[in-house]
């Protein structure tokens, strides 16, 4: 017959292992959900290579992370904040794909300014072609292309990184342009500490930290970071948004997201009526 005492001891034995089996949960559902904000920035780049930042998030799949830490769930707001933006300008996003990445045709010692003139306004990002060539060469290539006209900026986060996220023509954050570019300027003294400060724009890509898998497959998809964000440096910094358009993501980002979880479509209509790069 067990006594009291064994008794006692037994009860708080399963209580112990009761909480180490909760706290175990917590820890997984925690690794679990960091992974899949991590995943915000990752972009699909070739053909269907995905981004879904990021996440800077990650392809709309598993596959492309953009390593976007920790989003903590949010209760959804009771009632949808109006839409901050104009209404998109009449055109259509052209379908086009490329076999391999553009001949560097830049001058690396200028600098390049990509303006996104999107439905909430302006956006004027300075690109440094010396620190990232491939980078603002895909993007001279593309924009002159008419590549991001009349698409979409699909993504918006709220809780943990704080990115909007843009560069995908189907809109989804499965689209790219068919060909990859290489990671870029990883060690910008910018990113100290793991943190993409405000005003940063860089590229989504595929990279998996887990499997050290991924690397060098940047596409079109990018973001833009309106809040220092905690981020690993595996995603290629190559601009730096205005002050002017740094108040347009601010106004972006406080009309909110669809789901209320931090994570989801920008509740304001934010289209790229027109993308230009030019030479500064």
């Amino acid at each position: 017959m067990v006594s009291q005492d064994q008794r006692r001891r037994q009860l708080a034995r399963e209580k112990f292992l009761r909480q180490q089996q909760r706290r175990t949960a917590a820890r997984r559902k925690t690794r679990t959900r960091n992974s899949v904000v991590a995943s915000v920035l990752g972009v699909v780049i070739i053909g269907s290579v995905a981004l879904y930042t990021t996440g800077v998030l990650k392809n709309d799949d598993d596959k492309a992370n953009a390593n976007a830490e920790v989003t903590p769930s949010a209760s959804p707001s009771a009632s949808k904040p109006a839409d901050p933006c104009e209404k998109a300008a009449k055109g259509k996003v052209k379908s086009l794909s490329y076999k391999k990445e553009p001949a560097i045709t830049i001058d690396k010692s200028a600098q390049y300014t990509m303006k996104l003139q999107t439905t909430c306004g302006a956006i004027d990002i300075a690109m440094d072609a010396a620190k990232t060539p491939h980078t603002v060469n895909s993007f001279d290539f593309l924009v002159n292309k008419g590549y991001l006209d009349h698409t979409k900026c699909h993504r918006l986060t709220t809780a943990g990184i704080y990115v909007l996220q843009c560069g995908d023509p189907q809109g989804t954050g499965m689209g790219g342009p068919g060909y990859t570019i290489p990671d870029e300027n990883l060690k910008d003294k910018r990113l100290k500490g793991n943190v993409y400060p405000a005003g940063t724009v860089a590229m989504a890509n595929q990279y998996n930290a887990q499997e050290n898998k991924g690397r060098d497959t940047g596409g079109s998809q990018f973001f833009l970071v309106y809040q220092d964000s905690q981020l690993p440096a595996d995603y290629t910094p190559f601009g730096t948004i205005s002050e002017s358009g740094m108040k347009v993501l601010k106004k972006i980002a406080a009309a909110g997201e669809s789901t209320g979880q931090g994570d989801g479509t920008p509740n304001a209509t934010v289209v790229i009526d027109k993308a230009t790069v030019r030479k500064s």
